[in-house]
C-alpha cells in the first residue's frame, strides 16, 4: 500500500536504505498480516458486507485461502539443495506438500532432470519366522545398530562443534562407543578464571513406541575419572532429544557467553518406572548410570512406562565434572551392548530386524545399476536403421537417474548413479510458516480478498444461494486473473521461442 500520511517509515533513508538493506524485491509482496488488516478495512464495519467479525476468524480464512492459492496459483519459489550421501536418501522438507521438479546439477551449474520410477519402493518389511509366519515375540530389540558394529550409523551424535576432536570426541573402537574428554581453557589462562567446565556429549536414537506399553533397557558401561574430573556415563529413555549444546558448566563457574546445555541434567530422563523394576539402576529417573566405581558393569532397568507416547528417544550421555585443569584429551567413559526391548510379547506386526527403515527391496535397488543406465542408445541394437530406437520405453530413455518418494518415512530415495551429486528439490509449500514466508504477491492480492470473503459468507447463516453464488463467481474470476498475471508471459520472449517452431524436425 502507498504512504497516505507524512510518515517516512523505512523509506526515510531514500534509495540507500533499500539497496543496502535486506528487503530487495519485497515491494512486490504484501504480508498476510497486512492482507487481514486491509480486508477488515474494506469489508468489515457499518454499512459494509460484513457488519462484525473477529480478527481471528478472518485470520483463519486468510490462512486457508493462502494454502489453496499456494497449490495451483502462486509460484512455487521454495527449493532445497543437498549433496546426496552414500545412503541415497533425502529427507522431505518440513513444509513439503508436493514436488514440482527434481534435478541434479553438473559442474557447469546446469540442471539435469530426474524422473520418478514406479517399479520399486521401500515397503514395510514384516518380521517372519523360518516357516513364513509373522512373529509376535517377547523382547524385541528396538534399537538399530545397538552393538555399534556399524560405527555410529542410525545414531545422532553431538560433540563440541567448534573444534571437534580437540576438546571432546566420540568414536567407535572395536565396536565399543568411547567418549574422550578434557577441560576447556588455554594453558596458563583458563576461560573465565576457571578450568571447571567441559563437554556433556550425547548420542541418541528415536524409537517408535506407538503400539508398546513398557520398555526394558540394559547396557554394559564403564565410568572413568580423570585427574581433575569425575566421570559420569548414563543411558536411558527420554521424551525429548539430546541437546546439541554440549557445554557442561559447573554451577557458578564459567558464566558469560558459555551457556550450559542440558545433557548433564538427569531430568531429561523423564519417564516413569515402578519401584520394583529397578535392578542395579538409578532411582531418580528412567536411566542407568556408571561412575568410576563401575568397570565393565552390566545394568538393566525394567518396565519403563511409554503408554502415553508415540515416540521416545534412547540417549547415551557422557561428561566429566571438572574441578581443575585436565589438558589432555583422554578416552574416559565407554559403553557397549546397549539394548531397548519390549517388556512383553508384541501384539502388533513389527519390522524385520535390520530392515526397520530399509527394506531388502530398497537395499537391492540402491546397490544395482539403474535400469535406465543399462540402455545403450548408440549401439547396434538401437541404431540399426538411421537412428531408430525400436523397443525403447520412453520413461527409461534417459541416463540422468531416477527417484521415488517414501511417504511412510518422509524421504526421497535416489538411484545409485546419483550418489555424491548435487540435487535440487523444487517443491510446493502451503505458504504457511514464518512472518517472512507468509506473503502474497500483489498480482494475487485481490484473489486473496475475494477468497476470504467467499469463505466467510459460506460459513455465515442466512446467506441466500444467489448471494453466495455471486461471491463464488467473483472469487473464481479473481483467481483466474491472478493466474494470468502470475504466468509472467512476455510477448517478446514468446515470439523468440516460436521462431524455433519454423525449423523442420524429422521424425
Amino acid at each position: 500500500m502507498g504512504l497516505l500520511d507524512n510518515t517516512l517509515s523505512k523509506w526515510e533513508e531514500g534509495h540507500k536504505g533499500y539497496y543496502q538493506g535486506n528487503e530487495l524485491g519485497n515491494y512486490q509482496f504484501t504480508s498476510l498480516d497486512d492482507i487481514i488488516t486491509q480486508f477488515q478495512i474494506a469489508y468489515v464495519g457499518e454499512d459494509k458486507i460484513i457488519s462484525k467479525i473477529k480478527r481471528t476468524d478472518v485470520a483463519f480464512h486468510a490462512q486457508r485461502a493462502m494454502q489453496e492459492l499456494s497449490f495451483d496459483t502462486f509460484k512455487s519459489i521454495k527449493a532445497y539443495q543437498i549433496d546426496v550421501p552414500s545412503t541415497l536418501v533425502m529427507s522431505l522438507p518440513h513444509d513439503y506438500v508436493n514436488y514440482t521438479k527434481l534435478t541434479w546439477v553438473d559442474s557447469a551449474g546446469i540442471k539435469h532432470p530426474l524422473y520418478p520410477t514406479s517399479r520399486t519402493s521401500n515397503p514395510f518389511q514384516i518380521r517372519q519366522g523360518d516357516d513364513g509366519d509373522y512373529l509376535f515375540v517377547e523382547g524385541l530389540e528396538q534399537l538399530v545398530n545397538n552393538d555399534f558394529s556399524d560405527s555410529t550409523d542410525h545414531w545422532t551424535v553431538t560433540v563440541d562443534s567448534s573444534t571437534p576432536g580437540t576438546y571432546a570426541d566420540i568414536n567407535v573402537d572395536s565396536e565399543v562407543l568411547k567418549f574422550s574428554h578434557r577441560s576447556r581453557g588455554t594453558t596458563g589462562t583458563p576461560h573465565f578464571g576457571s578450568w571447571e567446565w567441559g563437554h556433556a556429549m550425547a548420542v541418541w536414537q528415536e524409537i517408535d513406541v506407538t503400539n508398546q506399553k513398557f520398555l526394558d533397557i540394559s547396557a554394559t558401561g564403564t565410568g572413568v575419572d580423570m585427574t581433575n574430573g569425575t566421570g559420569v556415563l548414563r543411558f536411558g529413555i527420554s521424551t525429548s532429544k539430546g541437546d546439541y549444546n554440549t557445554k557442561n558448566i559447573v554451577p557458578g563457574v564459567g558464566t558469560g557467553t558459555h551457556a550450559a546445555g542440558y545433557n548433564s541434567d538427569n531430568d531429561i530422563f523423564d519417564l516413569e518406572i515402578p519401584a520394583h523394576a529397578i535392578t542395579g539402576a538409578n532411582e531418580d529417573g528412567s536411566y542407568l548410570e556408571w561412575t568410576s566405581a563401575d568397570t565393565g558393569v552390566t545394568k538393566e532397568l525394567l518396565h519403563i512406562d511409554v503408554r502415553d507416547y508415540d515416540k521416545v528417544y534412547a540417549i547415551i550421555v557422557s561428561f566429566q565434572d571438572f574441578t581443575g585443569e585436565s589438558e589432555t584429551l583422554t578416552v574416559t567413559n565407554y559403553i557397549d551392548d546397549v539394548s531397548v526391548v519390549d517388556s512383553y510379547a508384541s501384539r502388533h506386526i513389527t519390522p524385520k530386524v535390520g530392515n526397520e527403515k530399509e527394506s531388502s527391496t530398497w537395499k537391492n535397488y540402491k546397490s544395482a545399476t539403474p535400469s535406465e543406465n543399462q540402455n545403450q542408445y548408440d549401439d547396434d541394437s538401437y541404431w540399426p536403421l538411421d537412428g531408430s530406437r525400436h523397443g525403447l520405453d520412453p520413461q527409461h530413455a534417459q541416463a540422468n537417474g531416477s527417484f521415488f518418494i517414501d511417504p511412510r518415512l518422509g524421504r526421497i530415495h535416489f538411484s545409485s548413479n546419483i550418489s555424491g551429486k548435487t540435487v535440487i528439490l523444487d517443491y510446493i509449500s502451503d505458504g504457511l510458516g514464518t512472518d517472512a514466508e507468509m506473503q502474497v504477491h500483489k498480482f494475487a492480492e485481490e484473489a486473496m480478498y475475494k477468497s476470504i470473503l467467499c469463505a466467510i459468507m459460506s460459513a455465515k447463516a442466512n446467506v441466500g444461494r444467489n448471494q453466495l453464488a455471486y461471491y463464488k463467481k467473483e472469487k473464481f474470476a479473481a483467481i483466474r486473473t491472478a493466474k494470468l498475471r502470475l504466468s509472467n508471459i512476455k510477448l517478446e520472449e514468446l515470439t523468440q521461442t516460436l521462431r524455433g517452431k519454423s525449423k523442420h524436425i524429422k521424425h
